[in-house]
């Protein structure tokens, strides 16, 4: 004995006993359609069918959400499968049974009080008022709204998701917050999918319940007439009565499931049960009700035969009504506003006691600045262009260098030009322009075809010549050839930019361990060898990371970095040699950055006396910090003559300069050039790494 109640315990802890009902509540249902049932327990039925249904009806009614109650779609098929097996074992019963005591005390029960005795007309016209309700009304609007919300719900889903995915980008949603709206996006688009389907079980039920109606009928008729002898009169007021009774009893709980149907496909997507919606929102005037209020007073004056007596009392009832509302809004916004009072006195007193200003203020990481002209931009009445763009920077920059840009922090400031704007980096200015609103920028891209007169500019972004022209001018524009640009359009690609350029100075160790922890999730073997086996630290990494971005090299792939830090940090934790083995390690994807479409790439060679020269004037200080060429002044403008004059040759033949150099020196060669040239220096040994992906053509060398 002790052992099966400690497995039905077991059963009831693992939730598998709600389970095993509903199994077996499904196979009875599916038996009830061809076995019969005797008279009590059709009764029992009868009683549990209406409970059940009442059930239904009042959970849609608390339900919050229609989404949330996620098995509503089989519990209508349950459910409907269950009338009908009810429906039909009564009709089995109404034909077979002899004598109104042998029948259902239910049925006979409805029938008496829709019929008022023995009234056979009146039940009639009930049920058929029942049954026209029910089709007509509920049943045929709820299934033509499952029908539509289905639709806007599958067609709207992608849409919904890209937002989800754009506030992600923008950083006012975490990750976790994506994934859990994305979840509830989903859960809408399935659940009313299946309620698509799951209406037409209930207008299904509807016409089932109807034709099993005339065949009680009919075939009560029949049974009555010819089997049971009796005359047509008793058959007619005998059955009559039964089939309305049996009829009602079915359509009553189908009527409240289509009610129940139509409650919840109408339902919005607010998080408050539908009281709370209707006291709401039925509440917000008190105008409302006092104009009820007046107009039944009116047609109670005017109208005669006894309604005033009706309509004056309560039309006195809404104005008074009314009126308590509009007292308890005027009291609410008093008590409103002294709140917001205190809370500014209370900001204003914290605001003047020192003791209470943090240490600490916060910076953002990302700011853009716009004059007061330039907030249209970001104006969602206006369609808050900028914004978008600036979504689609964070991702780009995610793809792009596998780094995830924090939000970008949009202020207005007064100071600034009304045109202008200016983009911070830690509070500093990375950059500045100014652009004209109403006005388009122009470049010449080397295919226009006519020249056109208008206000000289420079792109922001890469220094290009360019012209402002009105927008009334934008179609001559491009038909002349030229490159066509928008403001928020040339804000955007002046971030972008920006942000690739001083990418490095981004990352900080905040984002570091942000980036391992993600990683740590999969590949949890490499993390733990580079922080626990190989002792890196943050700061460490975080110096890797920023040499690889300052050279504009991608951090996306961060298991082989980080695989490399530990195969090579039993040797060094220098930085700047692990920078050089994991670009090594990167080689591929460093060389196919920047080869041509047909993977080859166009490279200036580094002489081998300048390869020399340059070791031999190497110094590396001793805090660690990088590594130079202490040049004297003769040779240090040498070298600088020399690379220019041969990158200028190459850049006259349109080929980006990319210079080709031993492993030793890479990173002496890109240092000593960077403030004078902007330069791509790749060492022998990534293009190796590279192997087959990439074919080497040289188109200069630099000689001593």
């Amino acid at each position: 004995m002790a052992n099966r109640l400690s497995k039905l315990n077991t059963l009831l802890k693992d939730g598998q006993m709600s389970n095993t009902a509903v199994a077996i509540a499904s196979v009875v249902v599916v038996l009830m359609l061809v076995i019969g049932l005797p008279k009590p327990m059709i009764d029992t039925f009868m009683i549990l069918n209406l409970a059940i249904s009442v059930a239904i009806l009042l959970t849609v009614i608390y339900t919050p959400k229609a989404s949330t109650f996620t098995s509503f779609p089989r519990v209508i098929l349950l459910v409907t499968l269950f009338g009908l097996g009810i429906n039909i074992s009564s009709t089995r019963l109404i034909l077979t049974a002899t004598g109104m005591a042998a029948q259902s005390d239910m049925v006979k029960a409805f029938a008496g009080i829709v019929t008022g005795g023995n009234n056979i007309i009146i039940g009639i016209v009930i049920f058929i008022i029942l049954i026209v309700v029910q089709v007509v009304v509920i049943t045929k609007g709820a299934t033509r709204i499952s029908e539509v919300a289905a639709r806007f719900s599958l067609d709207s889903m992608n849409t919904k998701m890209f937002a989800v995915d754009s506030e992600l980008n923008s950083g006012s949603i975490t990750e976790e917050e994506a994934r859990a709206r994305k979840k509830e996006i989903q859960r809408d688009s399935d659940f009313y999918s299946a309620m698509d389907g799951a209406s037409k079980f209930v207008s299904g039920n509807v016409k089932a319940g109807i034709f099993i109606t005339l065949i009680n009928l009919i075939g009560g008729f029949a049974v009555g007439m010819l089997m049971n002898k009796m005359s047509f009169s008793d058959a007619l007021n005998n059955y009559s009565i039964l089939t309305i009774g049996d009829g009602l009893l079915s359509q009553m709980p189908s009527l409240m499931l289509s009610f129940a149907t139509g409650l919840i496909v109408t339902g919005s997507s607010s998080d408050e049960p539908v009281g709370e919606q209707l006291k709401k929102q039925f509440s917000a005037s008190g105008n409302v009700y006092i104009i009820v209020g007046v107009a039944l007073i009116i047609m109670g004056v005017v109208f005669r035969g006894g309604t005033q007596f009706l309509l004056i009392p309560i039309g006195i009832l809404a104005c008074y009504f009314g009126y308590k509302m509009l007292g308890n809004h005027k009291a609410a916004a008093v008590q409103k506003k002294q709140a917001e009072e205190k809370a500014i006195a209370a900001k204003r007193e914290q605001t003047q006691n020192p003791d209470d200003v943090s240490p600490v203020v916060p910076l953002y990481t990302l700011s853009l600045e716009l004059g007061l002209g330039l907030i249209p931009l970001v104006d969602k009445e206006k369609g808050a262009e900028l914004i978008d763009r600036i979504i689609h920077i964070r991702r780009e920059a995610a793809i792009d260098l596998g780094l995830v840009v924090p939000g970008i922090h949009i202020v207005d400031n007064m100071l600034l030009d009304p045109n202008e704007y200016s983009f911070k980096i830690r509070g500093i200015e990375a950059g500045r322009s100014i652009v004209r609103m109403g006005h388009y920028m122009c470049m010449n891209t080397g295919s226009v075809t006519k020249e056109m007169s208008g206000e000289r500019t420079q792109d922001p972004a890469f220094g290009m010549p360019a012209i402002w022209l009105p927008e009334d001018k934008r179609a001559e524009a491009e038909k002349n050839g030229y490159a066509v640009v928008d403001p928020p359009t040339i804000i955007a690609t002046h971030i972008t930019e920006i942000i690739r350029d001083h990418a490095y100075e981004i990352l900080g160790r905040q984002e570091v361990s942000s980036i391992i922890n993600k990683l740590k999730e999969t590949k949890s073997v490499v993390v733990d060898e580079v922080l626990n086996t190989e002792k890196f630290t943050y700061g460490e990494i975080e110096n890797v990371l920023k040499n690889l971005l300052r050279e504009k090299v991608s951090i996306r792939n961060m298991e082989v970095i980080l695989e490399t830090l530990a195969n090579y940090g039993k040797v060094t934790h220098n930085q700047w040699a692990l920078t050089e083995k994991v670009r090594e390690a990167l080689g591929a994807q460093i060389c196919l950055q920047y080869a041509d479409m047909d993977k080859k790439l166009r490279v200036v060679q580094l002489s081998q006396q300048w390869a020399e020269k340059i070791l031999e004037n190497r110094v590396d200080p001793q805090d660690g910090s990088e590594p130079f060429v202490a040049f004297n002044a003769q040779d240090g403008r040498h070298w600088i003559k020399s690379v220019s004059d041969t990158i200028a040759a190459v850049q006259s033949r349109n080929f980006q300069p990319i210079i080709l150099c031993p492993a030793e020196v890479r990173q002496l060669v890109y240092s000593s050039t960077a403030r004078e040239m902007k330069l791509v220096v790749l060492s022998i040994q990534e293009v190796l790494a590279a192997g087959s992906n990439v074919s080497l053509e040289p188109v200069g060398e630099i000689n001593a």
